[in-house]
């Protein structure tokens, strides 16, 4: 497909149904920086990441990527009476000053667009590439290698939980050769991530940390690491979804907000970080949904905000205490509402069942006591539906996870506002255990 055709498909298919209007040359800005967070080349031959894209001084690409990183992270605005459905995304609107909109018009070329991309790929695998490290581990079963990337200037690591399970001896190394042993600091199994710290009194180069928060569906998504044993691989896409929930390994608790992404992720990137357009570490590239064990388009990365959240206490500690309610439970659909005579339109975290001597259990909390028949399909109630924590709505089970998971800490008392089977409203004060 021609690459032009590439970029209108791209482009036209990422905004259905809208109208977006962002001035002048803000709309062709707009498209040159979607193209940039896309594949645009069915060429397969291999590609020098380490170094440059091929560009010359003041050449339009080089503008180009300048001009993008000078305003990356300012809004979207509309102009005037173009205003359409709100534009989620933090692709900026220039001011008259930074771009003159006959350069852009004039001097953009499919090939300006594609050199300014590979620019933008090949800074970004540049600068993180010395932060980036593989991980090979020895255990009683045999070995096993993953990836990882230096935290701070402590010359401490962060990887997947799951690379250095049971480890008897672990190395690191660096893609200049450099190799260090590296000794486990902690390592919380739910969330999956893990800390080590290098054996070295080399000073090692800490990579950038983003805010996971910030990842919106459309963003491009770099993921470096060792898949298969190919050290220091580069792959790209971009974030699929947010709020996505994961169970780690055989962990019985689930971890929120998860991002997803296509970008390639296959045996061995468990651990590297997956990465913005700007360099920084939005996840921790950690599982992939595959019958076959390799990529599908459907990889998972730990969001970087709850590796902020667990790390320090990783350090300090070797580990990390979370709250506990004490329930299962899933969603509230519409049969299900009309089952418990809710509200109609009525979203919640509906509880099927509550563990023996929990917190909920205590806070006197009802879990599902019989199966009705609705339309044929039967359906578990009794149990009472979450719709809020301490005032902030709860519309699923992930929020629920997500609130307790993000805010709070044992020992913790939080007010539930809850539906109860046949729609009547309270609230009930529960404080939090410590997750076994």
């Amino acid at each position: 497909m021609p690459l032009n055709t590439i970029f209108a498909t791209r482009f036209f298919t990422a905004f259905p149904g809208r109208k977006v209007m962002l001035g002048r040359a803000g709309g062709l800005l707009l498209v040159a920086a979607v193209a940039c967070s896309s594949a645009i080349d069915d060429d397969s031959s291999p590609i020098d990441f380490a170094g440059s894209a091929t560009t010359t001084s003041g050449s339009v690409a080089t503008q180009v990527e300048s001009m993008a990183t000078s305003l990356q992270g300012l809004p979207i605005t509309a102009v005037g009476d173009e205003l359409g459905n709100d534009v989620i995304g933090d692709i900026p609107t220039p001011t008259s000053d930074q771009v003159e909109p006959a350069f852009i018009v004039e001097a953009l070329s499919p090939d300006d667009i594609a050199a300014a991309f590979e620019s933008v790929v090949s800074r970004v695998f540049s600068d993180s590439l010395d932060s980036i490290v593989e991980i090979s581990v020895t255990t009683a079963a045999g070995g096993a290698s993953g990836s990882g990337f230096v935290w701070d200037d402590q010359n401490r690591i962060v990887t997947n939980q799951h690379v250095i399970a049971d480890a008897q001896r672990v190395e690191v190394s660096f893609s200049d050769g450099r190799s260090y042993a590296a000794t486990v600091l902690g390592e919380d199994a739910d969330a999956d991530v893990a800390v080590l710290e290098v054996d070295t009194d080399d000073v090692l180069k800490p990579i950038k940390l983003g805010d996971s928060d910030t990842a919106v569906p459309g963003q491009l998504a770099i993921a470096i690491g060792n898949p298969f044993g190919e050290e220091f691989t580069l792959t790209q896409g971009i974030v699929s979804a947010v709020g996505r929930s994961i169970r780690s390994g055989n962990q019985g608790f689930t971890t929120p907000d998860v991002i997803q992404t296509d970008a390639a992720i296959n045996p061995g990137n468990s651990g590297g970080p997956l990465l913005n357009r700007s360099g920084e570490v939005i996840g921790i590239n950690a599982q992939i949904r595959s019958d076959s064990r390799q990529n599908s388009g459907v990889g998972f990365a730990v969001p970087i905000n709850i590796a902020k959240m667990v790390v320090p206490d990783l350090i300090e500690s070797g580990k990390y205490l979370y709250s506990w309610l004490g329930v299962s439970g899933h969603d509230v659909s519409r049969l299900l509402a009309e089952a418990l005579d809710l509200p109609e339109g009525t979203q919640g975290a509906y509880i099927s069942d509550v563990i023996f001597d929990g917190p909920a259990e205590d806070a006197g909390l009802s879990k599902t006591s019989r199966t009705i028949r609705i339309e044929g399909q039967p359906i578990d109630v009794g149990g009472d539906t979450v719709v809020g924590v301490d005032g902030s709505p709860i519309r699923s089970m992930a929020d629920l996870i997500s609130y307790l998971t993000s805010n709070t800490r044992p020992g913790d008392v939080v007010t539930l506002q809850i539906l109860e089977d046949g729609g009547n409203q309270t609230e009930k004060d529960v404080e939090l255990g410590i997750r076994p």
